[in-house]
């Protein structure tokens, strides 16, 4: 149920773990608490009628940990997810799945600022790379560049169409200087030595 897999549920009538905290009428988790369930995870926040609703901060075993907005014991609404491997995830959650708007920092430092649906990048969202400073800034399907899109670099730019994470079809290149190329990018067969790589289908005509 949660985004590294090792999230409990709580549910009022099974919870076997230590609970302080309010409760309402009828004896549910009901307001400010704190739990400690049976898998050594920790939960510090609100609860409605038995369940994480609300701001609280859930705490993994394995390190991880995740600020936010819960509802029914589901990340729901704004939060943000400290991963175990140095990652974070601040945006968006609807069901326990990244989905809306967020920035994800990966460890090697780079990092996503777009649209998520189902934990995947979809939508619009630019992808910065740290140790070279270049950008992907477009259209993402399901974790993916496609359609139209842009990769920037320190001293020019590729516009064009993007399939499976690589320029395909027509695009041009965008120098400092002023200078244009326009192309298409086709996938061939190289026979010789067996492998597939991106070529040009018609040459480079610059233009400033």
């Amino acid at each position: 149920m949660s985004d590294i897999g090792s999230e409990d549920l709580e549910d009022e009538q099974t919870f076997h773990g230590e609970y302080e905290g309010e409760r309402n009428e009828a004896g549910e988790r009901h307001g400010a608490g704190r739990a400690v369930l049976p898998n050594g995870d920790i939960y510090q926040g609100m609860y409605e009628h038995g369940n994480r609703s609300g701001q609280g901060t859930y705490r993994f075993k394995n390190g991880a940990q995740y600020v936010g907005e819960f509802y029914m014991n589901l990340k729901h609404g704004q939060g943000v997810f400290y991963y175990p491997d140095g990652s974070k995830y601040d945006g968006s959650w609807v069901e326990d799945q990244r989905q809306g708007h967020g920035i994800y920092t990966y460890p090697n430092g780079d990092s996503y600022d777009g649209e998520w649906l189902r934990h995947q990048r979809h939508g619009q969202g630019v992808y910065t790379y740290h140790e070279t400073g270049s950008k992907y800034a477009g259209m993402w399907v399901m974790g993916k560049m496609e359609s139209v899109g842009e990769l920037i670099h320190l001293n020019h730019k590729y516009q064009g169409n993007f399939r499976n994470n690589k320029p395909s079809g027509p695009g041009k290149y965008v120098f400092d200087t002023g200078c244009e190329q326009h192309g298409e990018y086709l996938r061939v067969d190289q026979a010789s030595a067996c492998l597939r790589r991106e070529r040009l289908k018609h040459p480079w005509k610059s233009r400033t």
